[in-house]
């Protein structure tokens, strides 16, 4: 009897000590993660149905998912989201009359060089017949970027409607528009008797006029079929294409890395996933169609030919950074940002994709965070639970589909607003990183404290003039005259002086941790990065090297808010800056400055002293000879930190910096030589081992790199210091949301009486994805909208599941005959809302 209870004994303390080791454990629940690429879709899904891949993280289509076999599809788990977007990206050089592009001695007629050319190919092309004929009905008509179906997007979907855009199109019209606006440019003196209309086709100086369509042959179900269906819409117009059908990386080096007004290309398939579940769209709006965003031809890099729309630029910027007092001005400001987007053309959508990312089901214990508009990302990885190796170690395996064979894709530059231009890098390095703030979150899309946290945010604003008269915001807060901000000009921190004023104010409190080489993460990191940010988007005077213009178009409008910043006695920060916002969480994770550097808006950083070295690799040329720079200019080489040869140019870089103790002027009050000297070796010592650069802080590092591009290995960083258990965000995402399972409207409605609609909601336990019928505790409104206005109407309960909205005869009675979009939302409380629009029409 002794013995048993001895025995029972022993078993209890060694699962106490178990539980208390799994308790201590720092970082991610897997140990590994291997990434693969295949570059036939069908063997991914085939290695993820047997096994020999958990993940295939790719967007495919459903329609290729449903053409596999019963038991293939048996044997793997879908986790089916609106997270795809097509649309097609113009070269609308020179965009002005006459239109023409001299390029080796010919001259050539541009017609994407037209407005009106460009705003027709809305109506030229049968956005049905994409989502129908090619997406096998997973999709949806897209006009805006603005995915349909998500939170927060209905009223810029609105705009679309404003244009008279339909889902068919209207082809009739497309073409007299398109012939419309050649004759009219045929009468400028510049080409009148050059450009005209021979038969069947439009000829300049006697030759066709040719476009250039770069067409995705590595999208062989989706963006190759939308090409050429495109092509031979805009044939019809009596415009030849000539399809130039590559992989993403000819087409990336002609688009992308080219100059607009070298005159390569006219049209490009794009496509994108969703990147965040958001609730706000102003950076989407930035993003795909303000010139400043970078991301439009030319991509604000210097000495190329840049698409410039300056209203655009002014509205997007201040509607994205917070430079308005009502949540009205913000709509107005984003709103008629994207009606300038649509009017000028230069990137218009076409279809939202249901996009399917297909898992083998047996290897994984329970289902993974996912972004509910975004699908399988960063935070899938992070949050992945499989069943052991024999030797205990949890190993997750993603496969990714690249027709090149290749994961790289783009440079891996973690400064530049180029580098880590593709989806197949940011899904390795996306769970390599933590931004030390916030993120959205991918359950609810609301702003989420992560490596930092917010207090005593405060926004006190009213409206003023400027000097020249013109309406402007006005902050109330006083900055302290102590409060520092650095200046690229002296090099220096300088306190900011009395009378300056922002908008708001926060104080932050922040999780250190350890980069992966060991070193912490210290206030000097945090400083290194603001000074880097002012450094490299201002010029100072012409000899001033460390200076990108592609990186001050990106970043000025989102850095200049912040007007000063106080470092308190006991750890915390202060920030005071210029931005409101109708989320006070959105304004509290603005306010809060990042190790980051990244030039573009993904959540990427590496410690200070490998920016630092890439910095002088680029300002002072490296030990191989090569022009190195930040951007993707043809005339140098851009950065990267696990390419062989920049990786020795950025080694021996940092063995200089640690011979010479050097300490940036910039971090010299936080940094000493000894410190500065034992993170060089620690970066030096990392890149020996492990073959690349990119040392970050998030819940994995880059262990074996394969340089073929067809492998790497992440490894789980189980640093005693990392602030995050592997249970921490499972528990956190893990939630109820609602999902709307149908709405039924009336096929025509009387304005002589009541409209009801009718809707069936279902609860749904993230991530798992069980469902039950919703019940009384789901609110559902319906959302009438109108040429002055929207009225909102909350929906009754009537029974398990079933719930109805009723427009009121009186309400009814007051519209016009037509039709009216309505919108359906279903929500329980501090998630995203399921969204769904529909139309009414009423007579």
């Amino acid at each position: 009897m002794k013995r048993l209870i001895l025995a029972v004994v022993l078993t209890l303390a060694a699962a106490s000590l178990a539980f208390a080791q799994q308790a201590a454990k720092k970082g991610p629940i897997v140990d590994k993660v291997y990434f693969d690429v295949k570059m036939n879709e069908e063997i991914c899904l085939k290695d993820v149905s047997e096994g020999k891949a958990d993940i295939f993280m790719y967007d495919e289509q459903g329609n290729v998912v449903k053409a596999l076999p019963a038991e293939v599809r048996a044997k793997m788990d879908a986790y089916i989201v609106p997270s795809g977007t097509w649309s097609m990206l113009m070269n609308p050089y020179p965009n002005k009359a006459p239109y023409t592009a001299a390029v080796g001695g010919k001259t050539y007629f541009n017609p994407f060089a037209i407005r009106e050319v460009r705003f027709a190919m809305n109506f030229l092309i049968s956005r049905r017949y994409l989502v129908d004929e090619i997406l096998g009905g997973d999709g949806e008509p897209m006009f805006t970027m603005g995915t349909p179906g998500q939170p927060g997007t209905y009223k810029y979907n609105l705009i679309g409607s404003k244009f008279g855009f339909t889902a068919t199109g209207n082809e009739k019209k497309a073409i007299q528009d398109i012939t419309n606006a050649m004759a009219r440019a045929s009468e400028l003196p510049e080409l009148r008797g050059k450009l005209e209309k021979k038969g069947d086709w439009w000829s300049f100086d006697g030759e066709p006029v040719t476009m250039k369509f770069l067409i995705r042959s590595d999208d062989p179900n989706g963006r190759l079929l939308s090409g050429r269906y495109l092509a031979d819409q805009v044939e019809k117009a009596g415009l030849k294409v000539e399809r130039a059908e590559m992989n993403r990386a000819a087409c990336f080096k002609i688009y992308a890395d080219g100059n607009p007004a070298d005159y390569q290309w006219n049209l490009y398939t794009e496509a994108w996933s969703a990147g965040a579940t958001r609730a706000w769209w102003d950076n989407i709006v930035s993003q795909m169609y303000a010139p400043w965003s970078g991301s439009m031809p030319g991509g604000m890099t210097e000495n190329f030919w840049n698409y410039e729309n300056a209203e655009l630029d002014e509205l997007s910027q201040k509607a994205q950074n917070g430079q308005y007092i009502t949540e009205k001005e913000y709509w107005d400001m984003a709103l008629k940002a994207t009606e300038l987007g649509l009017q000028d053309s230069v990137r218009f959508y076409v279809a939202s994709q249901q996009s399917y990312y297909m898992t083998n089901k047996a290897r994984f214990n329970t289902r993974m965070a996912y972004g509910l508009g975004d699908g399988l990302n960063e935070w899938s990885i992070k949050t992945a639970d499989v069943k052991p190796e024999k030797n205990g170690e949890k190993v997750l395996r993603v496969t990714q589909f690249s027709d090149s064979g290749s994961l790289f894709m783009s440079s891996w530059d973690p400064v530049g607003v180029d580098g880590f231009g593709d989806t197949y890098s940011l899904n390795i390095v996306g769970a390599c990183s933590d931004s030390m703030v916030s993120f959205e979150a991918p359950h609810s899309a609301l702003d989420t404290p992560w490596r930092a946290s917010w207090k005593d945010v405060q926004t006190k604003i009213e409206p003023g003039k400027d000097k020249d008269g013109n309406a402007i915001v006005v902050g109330k807060i006083p900055v302290p005259a102590d409060a520092i901000r650095y200046d690229s000009a002296t090099k220096t921190w300088k306190k900011v002086g009395p009378g300056v004023t922002s908008f708001s104010k926060g104080t932050y409190t922040y999780k250190w941790g350890r980069w992966h080489n060991s070193r912490p993460i210290t206030i000097a990191d945090i400083m290194y990065a603001q000074a880097f940010i002012f450094e490299w988007m201002n010029k100072d005077g012409d000899a001033d090297k460390a200076y990108d213009s592609s990186y001050e178009a990106n970043m000025r409008p989102s850095y200049e808010i912040f007007k000063g910043y106080t470092l308190n006695p006991d750890g915390t920060i202060t920030t005071y800056f210029d931005f409101n916002h109708a989320s006070k969480d959105r304004i509290g994770s603005t306010g809060g400055i990042w190790v980051r550097a990244y030039g573009n808006s993904y959540n990427l950083c590496v410690s200070w002293d490998i920016t630092e070295a890439l910095a002088k690799l680029v300002t002072e040329g490296g030990k191989s000879g090569t022009n190195w720079s930040f951007s993707s200019d043809p005339a140098f080489t851009e950065v990267d930190v696990i390419n062989p040869k920049c990786l020795a140019d950025l080694r021996a870089k940092l063995e200089e910096m640690k011979a010479a103790k050097y300490v940036p002027a910039s971090i010299a009050q936080w940094k000493t030589p000894a410190t500065a000297v034992a993170d060089y070796a620690a970066s030096i010592a990392f890149i020996d081992k492990y073959k690349n650069a990119f040392i970050s802080n998030g819940p994995f590092s880059i262990g074996n790199v394969d340089q073929s591009g067809a492998f790497i290995e992440l490894r789980a960083n189980r640093d005693p210091s990392y602030p995050f258990t592997p249970d921490y965000f499972p528990k956190l995402f893990t939630s109820k949301t609602t999902r709307l399972d149908s709405v039924n409207i009336p096929s025509m409605a009387a304005r002589s009486k009541e409209a009801v609609v009718t809707a069936k909601v279902s609860v749904v336990d993230y991530p798992v994805g069980t469902a039950k019928a919703a019940d009384a505790s789901a609110t559902v409104t319906l959302t009438l909208v109108t040429a002055d206005g929207e009225k909102v109407y909350k929906g009754a309960y009537l029974s398990a599941g079933q719930f109805s909205a009723t427009i009121p005869a009186a309400d009814m009675k007051g519209l016009k005959a037509g039709s009216y979009t309505i919108v359906v939302q279903s929500v329980l409380k501090g998630e995203a809302p399921a969204v769904e629009p529909a139309t009414l029409v009423v007579f």
